[in-house]
């Protein structure tokens, strides 16, 4: 089976099982999907959590956005990449101009002079290139470690894997290293938004998969011809508060 065949397979497979979810039921493997969360959680508590909040707390604020802005930079070639697909030349040109400048004048990104110049970030990916072409979100997921999805938005994980730039780093203690700092780095910038959730007395579960899903249709509508860009790019939905981090690094280069 060829890569054309095998994914065109795939994303039929999407527009089949979209067919299990409505709008009225998003939620069709409800009991599975609780069970998974629930792991994510205990892993996010043990493990994640304790880190990033030590990361906050001992490394300087002005580090901490380099390290963010390093690995959003690598984002905007995938970003260039979706644009085109969706058939936004010139949003796709301003997002190559964007990671031109800043890898250039930003230390490889660690700066970002691209905004100020008039070049936002648009932060598009393939699940909302597939919405821009009319495939429904289908039923709600989450995945164990990489959090909340649909299975339109399942599609693009393994091919956004495949061409991080971390997997195309020879030294694999390098690479490790690479991928944990975002990890951590993603986590650490959810600590205030998860600890407003983590005081609030309601179905975490049900919160996070409602916020989720409001904010992809609402990035859905904006990736549409006519409409305003999001104002700023969210790499991870704070709505995601078990495996935000993870979900970011596993789904975006």
């Amino acid at each position: 089976m060829t890569r054309g065949s095998l994914a065109a397979g795939v994303l039929g497979s999407v527009l089949w099982l979209s067919g299990c979810a409505t709008a009225q039921q998003p939620d069709p493997l409800e009991p599975l999907n609780r069970k998974v969360f629930a792991f994510n959680e205990v892993v996010d508590k043990a493990v994640l959590k304790p880190v990033a909040t030590a990361y906050k707390d001992h490394i300087p604020s002005p580090v901490r956005k380099g390290v963010t802005n390093f690995f959003a930079n690598l984002g905007d070639l995938w970003s260039a990449v979706n644009l085109m697909l969706q058939g936004r030349v010139g949003d796709s040109l301003s997002d190559v101009m964007r990671f031109n400048t800043n890898t250039v004048f930003g230390l490889l990104g660690v700066l970002d002079f691209a905004t100020p110049l008039g070049m936002p970030r648009h932060g598009e990916d393939f699940g909302r290139t597939l919405g821009r072409w009319g495939v429904g979100p289908g039923a709600y997921l989450v995945w164990p470690l990489l959090g909340p999805s649909t299975l339109r938005d399942s599609v693009g994980l393994p091919i956004e894997v495949q061409i991080s730039p971390t997997l195309f780093v020879e030294q694999v203690p390098v690479r490790n290293t690479m991928t944990a700092t975002r990890l951590v780095d993603t986590r650490a910038n959810l600590l205030e938004a998860t600890g407003l959730l983590d005081d609030l007395s309601l179905d975490k579960y049900a919160f996070t998969r409602n916020a989720y899903l409001q904010r992809r249709q609402k990035q859905i509508e904006r990736s549409k011809p006519g409409k305003p860009d999001d104002d700023e790019y969210e790499e991870v939905t704070p709505a995601s508060p078990a495996a935000s981090a993870p979900a970011a690094a596993a789904s975006a280069p």
